[in-house]
């Protein structure tokens, strides 16, 4: 009997991308290193949760009889626990070596360490002695005279009390994400605390209509103006403002309120500080990280080949999931991590970009890891990959041929705004418009947002600021106009509106940046004199009714509640209607809605001919509109006249109406 040939797995990416078709082995590729590598971790019985334990075994920790301190330091020729406790003294504490290139010590005795007390680790390599701080620490402090970091014992009597019930058991979606650094939320010129965003900020966010805060410079870094992107401790929750018990104050807080909160993960890089980071810390180079560092960010980048970094990463991810109750990750420079080139300066206009010796396939497989355990340890987190390069598969499930992602951030239209804003108003390509707010990869979701932190930080503007720039210091009462001023009031609420309806399943914003917040961020440096007037929020700006922010403010509010109450990002398929280069009209439907933007600064058609046909003939009315005099508007659309569509020969199916300039109406079948 002739004997079959062995048939070859069939991955629905290729499917749902016939694009990615020639690249079948690529795809093939991505799975088998996943399921080799998965095999290698876990053999055939273990499960990935399981395996992610490694908070657990390493670090600090209390025993029934006293306490026990584990290390991964491979390199390590000697090792001693040094601190309050032995009055620093660094011979009276040597750890064993065990397998593996773990080193072990027991203290017997409840009181061989105590909470609070400072604590390091001193490495012996090749002669040399050296502190590091451990790896696994869970708290850090600077000593506010000589500026040093310490590792600190951080182990209260009383563990703290959850009150979160339906944490882990309740999915959310659409997500509303108010993107924040909780340092710079007060109006204070000062680092702000976990508390006091919990007890101050979260009521400000509730109220804006937002579900989700996505937390920024959580882990632990030393440098406070590096926005949390130089991590030195991975365990350790930010000692800037406060302390472990504070930050789950604060998640406990927005979880009793019905809020998510996503950490903001830095896996894709790490700081080189030595004393109190990662690097080098057994004193070889290659312990946790690969020869070369990063040309851009000169940070180390780890080595995602190497089981023991994989473990240490991954053990990272469970911790913030079970210690602090985050309900998923915002993971940062992705595009970083799977190219080998860090994508600076790649177009990726070919399908080939992703899939070249270029591609770091050892990144992708972690990443591939990383969802299967956050997903499996919590099914309804959410993860979000920062990626610009658009990776085919990201956002679609590991048994599909994904990495497993459950949406990425939609990176270039912040970029696209910004370009079109250079440009002049009458100069807008509404085609291109079309094009990048509606075109990403088939079946994967995506976070529309048109600013983030990004495009508020010093060197850069914000949309408002750009369109504003300096009559923003003169030009915000309610009673004030010119061309310069109400063209920025009336594009700022067009351009989210339009970024929240087309842009994306789920919709991002920067704290403040809602209600057009002044100027840029600038963390405290010698270069301003360690000032923190430009790293904070100005909250009482939106909270003085006297100025336009009030109606920005109150603009986003009623534009998240038309969403949330129409399902806006619950719909897929927008369809285009009309486009209009000259007049600068953009017309399309989006499910029982159809939208009508006029960019135009001073066109405004008197009789329009909206094409209703995916909706059909009938009553229509304007639910939601820009134009409201609420918003800074002119009150020119109202939402109680009845427009009715009808079979117009010529036209088709439809209505005319009037569309003001810099207008932005929603329309319903009524």
């Amino acid at each position: 009997m002739k004997r079959s040939a062995s048939k070859q797995p069939q991955y629905k990416i290729l499917t749902i991308d016939p694009w990615l078709k020639p690249y079948y082995s690529d795809i093939a590729l991505r799975m088998q290193r996943h399921a080799d590598t998965r095999r290698a971790l876990l053999g055939d019985k273990a499960d990935l949760s399981s395996f992610a334990n490694g908070y657990l075994y390493y670090g600090i920790a209390r025993t029934e009889d006293g306490w026990v301190y584990r290390e991964w330091a491979p390199g390590a020729d000697e090792m001693h626990l040094i601190g309050d406790f032995n009055d620093w003294d660094r011979e009276s504490h040597p750890m064993t070596r065990l397998e593996n290139g773990n080193w072990e010590i027991v203290l017997p005795g409840e009181d061989a360490l105590m909470h609070g007390q400072r604590i390091k680790v001193q490495v012996t390599k090749n002669g040399e002695k050296f502190d590091r701080i451990p790896a696994y620490i869970r708290r850090v402090v600077r000593d506010p005279e000589t500026n040093e970091f310490y590792g600190q014992v951080w182990a209260p009597n009383r563990p703290f009390r959850w009150t979160d019930g339906g944490y882990g058991k309740r999915k959310l979606s659409p997500l509303f994400i108010y993107e924040s650094h909780v340092g710079m939320a007060q109006e204070d010129e000062s680092v702000g605390t976990y508390r006091e965003f919990a007890d101050r900020i979260l009521d400000r966010i509730q109220e804006a209509g937002y579900n989700t805060i996505q937390l920024m410079a959580i882990m632990e870094h030393p440098y406070y103006a590096s926005f949390g992107y130089q991590v030195t401790n991975f365990f350790a929750a930010s000692s800037w403002y406060g302390n472990p018990e504070d930050l789950k104050y604060l998640i406990n807080t927005a979880h009793e309120m019905g809020m998510f909160v996503l950490l903001d993960v830095v896996h894709s890089h790490a700081s080189k500080n030595t004393n109190e980071g990662l690097n080098r810390f057994d004193g070889t180079e290659d312990q946790y990280f690969v020869a070369q560092d990063h040309p851009a960010w000169d940070t180390k980048l780890f080595n995602y080949g190497k089981y023991e970094v994989i473990h240490f990463l991954l053990s990272n991810l469970k911790f913030w999931l079970q210690e602090y109750h985050f309900d998923g990750f915002r993971f940062d420079g992705v595009t970083s991590m799977i190219y080998h080139d860090h994508g600076l300066g790649t177009d990726f206009m070919s399908y080939d970009r992703y899939f070249s010796l270029n591609t770091n396939v050892e990144a992708v497989t972690y990443l591939q890891l990383a969802n299967e355990l956050i997903h499996a340890v919590n099914p309804f987190a959410v993860t979000i990959a920062e990626d610009m390069s658009g990776m085919p598969g990201m956002c679609l499930p590991i048994r599909y041929g994904g990495i497993g992602f459950d949406y990425r951030l939609s990176m270039g239209v912040p970029d696209f705004w910004i370009k079109t804003l250079k440009e002049s108003d009458e100069n807008w390509d509404m085609r291109k418009m079309w094009h990048e707010l509606t075109t990403r990869r088939p079946q994967e979701k995506n976070i529309g947002y048109s600013e983030s932190h990004d495009q508020a930080l010093v060197g850069d503007k914000t949309l408002i600021f750009r369109m504003a720039d300096a009559e923003m210091y003169t030009g915000m009462n309610k009673d004030y106009h010119s061309i310069t001023m109400d063209r920025a009031i009336a594009l700022h609420k067009m351009i989210r509106f339009i970024t929240l309806v087309l842009a994306g399943e789920g919709y991002l914003n920067f704290m403040g940046n809602e209600f057009g917040h002044p100027e840029w961020i600038d963390f405290p440096r010698e270069g301003n004199g360690w000032s923190y007037k430009y790293a904070r929020r100005q909250w009482s700006l939106c909270d003085n009714e006297m100025l336009k922010y009030a109606w920005l403010r109150d603009f986003d509010r009623a534009m998240l509640k038309f969403a949330r109450k129409y399902r806006v990002l619950s719909k897929r398929g927008a369809v285009n209607l009309w486009v209009d280069q000259e007049r600068k009209l953009l017309a399309f439907c989006k499910g029982d809605i159809i939208y009508l933007f006029n960019f135009h600064p001073t066109e405004s058609p008197t009789n329009f001919f909206l094409p209703t046909h995916p909706l059909g003939a009938g009553d229509y009315r304007a639910v939601f509109s820009s134009d409201e005099t609420a918003f800074g508007g002119n009150g020119n659309i109202s939402e109680d006249y009845v427009y009715t569509a009808k079979d117009v020969p010529g036209h088709g199916v439809g209505f005319e109406v009037y569309i003001p300039s810099r207008t932005a109406v929603a329309f319903k079948h009524v």
